[in-house]
């Protein structure tokens, strides 16, 4: 549900023609957000058959046109092209002339912010980045997620206001991110909604290998607590063998990565590492079990197949005890289950 305050109506937008230049996933449903807001669509631009479909599901009769004819019709244009191709269509727009005073020019791309349209400002449009921070499928679904998103807003100070009004209209939910922390947003959000996928996709696979016939349903409960756990508490919610501090599980489950999913290992310790550093910032991780976990992953790093237990001996299966079942928390542990 949005709880953001309403704008007041003076500083609504006007009931505006919207046109969209690129019908990759995003600019299709952001026109169809905005035409249930009251703005009426009239103009998209896409060159494969795939962009094609989605406008004509997402836009119906929605005529198809160039990106210069786009703008022509249009009083507020969604840019929505990749962020590499974004510079280039915004100079090719300005020094062709297609860009008209007072239209206002609206980019998605999360790595930049509004100055990438100043070739537009100079011919007189109204720049605004609108990036909202949704994953998209192409599908109608996407205009349903829209509602209760976060979009990163960057603007001139003077269309704030306007930016601002035009994202709670598509039931999102304003964050102002200033023009010098674009990257630093995008790659935040890159890290975790990119490469959760990632993750996920390589968890179930390893699932599927050791045997596991639906390693959706297995993964779902879990990653959903973990998820919600995370989002209440940060790292409070670390748990597992690195966190604990148990570096015969580690160097375990680096063996059988090794032998089974060997393009999985370095993503493995690395993740590892950086869950180990963030464990004995919190406190979670004691540091007299950190130095042995630290050498396991080091030497997951580099290749080796042994690592010394507590004692000095080498075991082939790297665990701590002779007999692979003695953690720091008794034979037991004291959190259970897959973590």
């Amino acid at each position: 549900m949005n709880t953001t305050p309403q704008p007041d109506p003076k500083d609504r937008p006007a009931r505006l023609t919207v046109g969209v230049v690129g019908a990759g996933r995003v600019g299709p449903a952001l026109a169809a957000s905005l035409q249930l807001a009251g703005h009426r669509p009239v103009a998209v631009s896409g060159v494969s058959e795939a962009s094609r479909r989605r406008a004509a599901a997402l836009l119906p009769d929605v005529p198809l046109m160039t990106p210069a004819e786009v703008l022509q019709h249009a009083e507020l244009v969604l840019l929505t092209v990749p962020d590499d191709a974004l510079p280039g269509l915004v100079t090719g727009l300005a020094e062709t002339g297609a860009v008209r005073p007072g239209q206002l020019l609206v980019h998605t791309s999360g790595r930049y912010g509004a100055r990438i349209l100043d070739p537009a400002l100079r011919a007189g449009a109204l720049p605004l980045a609108l990036h909202p921070a949704m994953t998209f499928t192409g599908n109608p679904v996407d205009v349903q997620r829209l509602a209760g998103c976060s979009f990163g807003v960057t603007a001139p100070e003077e269309l704030r206001l306007a930016a601002e009004a035009l994202v709670i209209e598509m039931g999102g939910e304003p964050e102002w991110i200033a023009e010098d922390r674009r990257p630093l947003y995008h790659a935040a959000l890159a890290l975790g909604s990119n490469h959760l996928i990632t993750l996920v996709a390589q968890s179930m696979e390893l699932l599927r290998t050791a045997g596991v016939t639906a390693p959706d349903r297995m993964l779902g409960p879990l990653l959903g607590a973990s998820l919600d756990n995370a989002l209440r508490s940060g790292d409070a919610a670390l748990t597992g063998p690195v966190a604990r501090g148990d570096a015969g599980t580690v160097a375990a489950h680096i063996t059988e990565l090794r032998e089974h999913a060997p393009q999985a290992v370095a993503g493995y310790v690395a993740m590892a590492r950086a869950t180990a550093d963030r464990a004995l910032d919190h406190g979670l991780l004691r540091a007299e079990l950190a130095e042995d976990l630290l050498g396991v992953l080091a030497d997951g790093a580099t290749g080796a197949d042994e690592h010394p237990g507590p004692d000095g001996t080498h075991g082939p299966d790297g665990t701590h005890g002779p007999d692979g079942t003695q953690g720091p928390e008794g034979p037991e542990g004291t959190d259970g289950g897959a973590r």
